[in-house]
């Protein structure tokens, strides 16, 4: 059974989120505080956090920073919960790291398949096969894991599933619509960014010479491809 851990300091947000993510058969944990989100985070060792933004004593973007510099728990998934609509909040969560947000208030039956969703992105193993090797990047599919001149680099479940989508296929252009529905496994209705957001992260770990060789290519006026060597 999959633990969840529900971060927020309204108590219905709480108890709805608990009982829809409870009759879907998972093991549901709470806090309504960022210390308290960070403490059963790193002993109870969830699947997934869903996190509000705005919380009591710690904000949900530095809990979210604070558990991606800990060796433990930068790979958490993290879902983030915002009453703001300012799309600069949005984008600075997915910046950090989360995998996911979601604006108040929400569906319950959507958090439910936000939640599925992130969890398979996060546990999908691709078939054997595969080293791809972009110069000096390689990245092995089946373990999922990148590496540069030899080094792994660190990347989120969802860097990693956007940079296997590009570079299965280098030199075919993708657009943030494909991407969204590739990778995200829903339908997001004008949240382009998102993809952006994601891509400016994944640039910044895989080329950080950003006058180096460009491993992601930026299509203009349709999306991203992956360089073709």
């Amino acid at each position: 059974m999959k633990t969840i851990l529900v971060v927020d300091d309204e108590p219905g947000i709480v108890q709805i989120a608990r009982d829809y993510l409870d009759r879907a058969g998972f093991r549901v944990l709470t806090a309504d505080d960022g210390p308290g989100a960070l403490r059963l985070a790193r002993t109870e060792h969830p699947h997934l956090l869903v996190l509000d933004l705005m919380l009591p004593g710690m904000d949900g973007l530095d809990v979210t920073r604070a558990l991606r510099q800990d060796q433990a728990t930068r790979k958490l998934p993290i879902i983030m919960l915002t009453a703001r609509v300012e799309e600069a909040d949005r984008l600075i969560g997915l910046e950090l790291g989360a995998d996911d947000y979601m604006t108040k208030p929400f569906s319950p039956r959507e958090l439910v398949a936000r939640v599925r969703a992130v969890l398979r992105r996060t546990e999908d193993t691709p078939p054997p096969a595969a080293l791809i090797q972009i110069g000096a990047l390689s990245i092995d599919l089946e373990r999922r894991v990148v590496r540069r001149n030899g080094i792994a680099i660190e990347l989120t479940a969802t860097e990693f599933d956007l940079l296997a989508v590009l570079a299965r296929e280098p030199g075919r252009p993708f657009t943030r619509s494909q991407l969204l529905d590739i990778v995200f496994d829903l339908t997001y209705a004008g949240y382009d960014r998102t993809v952006d957001a994601h891509i400016k992260n994944l640039r910044r770990k895989i080329q950080p010479d950003p006058a180096g060789l460009q491993y992601i290519v930026t299509v203009y006026g349709v999306g991203y491809k992956c360089l073709e060597l």
